[in-house]
């Protein structure tokens, strides 16, 4: 995966940053401190959840329920008791068959986070006229589970939809060493004849307002890094909704949404691989992974789509602009994120699989910097001291284990590793340790070892400074 970085935060930003993450903050040396808890071997179970009969993975950290019944949906997901996704109270614990269902071409949004061909639209058989009820999106899904622990893994089944010509299935993997969940989805051609489509994992997420009914959480927001080379003007493409919507910015390379109730559809080109979606509020993210593919034939361009609904612009009788909400008893608050793959060719009876992971955190908002290790939220600064060389940063990792910090001279050779203290996925971690450096050491890595002593890569790195400089 590659690494983004945007450029240093100005004093008063680093410090803002201080307060938000003050009470989620352990100190390296705490951290080292703190007694590892046994691991909780991951589990598959069949439970009731909301008045569906459901599948549930779990392991020490992540509740994953998945009712295959409407359209093998992952209706819910948990880490550390704290749940991201939306669920439309109006349709819980019920099943709509889609065939009554998808001949008015109706659509029951459920929630959750399910997958969707590409690309959308109505203008021929090479376009998914959705949403809208069909065997892909309601239809009854098989489950079984593939293995336990030390990794469980499922697979869930559709069944076929002429429309497209296509039928779904995914495996849905949890280990238990880590909180990531990984998805492997696969589109089947099933029809007599060639067909072309995308796959697109469709995830909405919980944006109301959990101590307000009917209000939205202010403090909601999505990343992901805009295209330096994007196809699009603003290296964003405004699909649907206000061009010049309030939400939308970027600054120093990174796409930020700001969630507001009203309807718009964003598609960016990002190449980076990964999307950041931040309640800033619970202080809890999720970030998903995917894997560009830089021939790719991207539906429309898209890589990543961000969708948020709520209030649009619409004209009166006598056209005059007006703001038209939906009416419904209780107002939906949610967005969608998006992430597409390529648009492919499929003989008869050929499948196509796009992999994704999830990695769910304890962060709020604006990363400096991901990689496969973690998030970057205070960029790593290197500087000699009377005692040797302080180190400094604020970062979530992706995995438990412990920091090790590779010291490097002038031309990128390693002359020393030093193992730094522990470091655990249910907090932000703040790093402030002085080591003892080579005298030939111009540059520190900082790179994240699990229990298994496998290196997940870097997570931050910096030029060894002269004097001394605060976080």
């Amino acid at each position: 995966m590659g690494i983004f970085w945007m450029n240093e935060d100005s004093g008063w930003r680093a410090f803002l940053r201080f307060v938000l993450f003050a009470p989620l903050m352990v100190p390296m040396g705490v951290a080292a401190a703190q007694e590892t808890p046994p691991l909780k071997p991951c589990h598959i179970e069949a439970i009731s959840f909301e008045g569906w009969q459901a599948q549930q993975i779990s392991n020490a950290w992540v509740k994953l329920v998945i009712v295959p019944q409407i359209g093998g949906r992952v209706m819910q997901v948990y880490f550390l008791e704290h749940p991201y996704l939306f669920i439309n109270s109006k349709f819980k614990g019920q099943y709509f068959p889609p065939v009554p269902a998808a001949k008015q071409h109706h659509w029951f949004n459920y929630g959750g986070d399910k997958i969707w061909p590409m690309p959308e639209g109505d203008d021929d058989e090479h376009h998914w006229p959705g949403p809208y009820s069909d065997p892909l999106d309601d239809g009854n899904y098989s489950f079984r589970a593939l293995s336990q622990s030390p990794v469980c893994k499922v697979r869930i089944d559709g069944p076929p939809d002429p429309r497209t010509g296509l039928q779904y299935a995914r495996e849905i993997a949890l280990a238990d060493d880590s909180p990531e969940i990984r998805f492997h989805a696969v589109m089947k051609n099933i029809a007599d004849h060639p067909i072309q489509w995308a796959v697109q994992s469709v995830t909405q997420y919980d944006t109301k307002n959990p101590e307000h009914s009917g209000d939205y959480n202010r403090d909601f927001w999505a990343y992901t890094p805009a295209n330096p080379r994007s196809a699009y003007l603003e290296r964003f493409h405004v699909r649907a909704g206000l061009a010049d919507d309030p939400s939308f910015r970027i600054k120093d390379g990174l796409f930020s949404l700001h969630w507001l109730p009203l309807e718009n559809e964003v598609w960016l080109d990002s190449t980076e691989g990964w999307i950041a979606v931040m309640d800033a509020a619970a202080q809890f993210g999720m970030m998903e992974h995917f894997h560009y593919i830089p021939s790719g034939d991207y539906p429309g361009k898209a890589t990543v789509i961000f969708y948020k609904n709520g209030s649009s612009v619409t004209l009166d009788d006598a056209g005059f602009p007006q703001l038209t909400t939906p009416h419904v008893e209780e107002p939906l608050r949610y967005m969608e994120a998006e992430l597409n793959s390529p648009i492919v060719s499929l003989s008869p009876g050929q499948t196509y699989a796009m992999d994704t992971e999830w990695n769910p955190v304890r962060a709020g908002k604006e990363p400096v910097s991901v990689t496969a290790a973690g998030i970057c939220f205070v960029a790593l600064q290197a500087t000699h001291s009377p005692q040797g060389v302080k180190l400094q940063g604020l970062f979530a990792v992706f995995i438990s284990g412990h920091f090790e910090a590779e010291l490097l001279d002038v031309s990128g050779n390693k002359l020393k590793s030093l193992a730094l203290e522990a470091v655990n996925v249910e907090k932000p971690l703040e790093l402030v340790q002085t080591i003892t450096a080579p005298a030939e050491a111009v540059r520190v890595s900082v790179h994240l070892i699990d229990m298994h002593g496998n290196d997940h890569g870097e997570l931050g790195s910096a030029s060894i400074a002269s004097g001394d400089r605060n976080l």
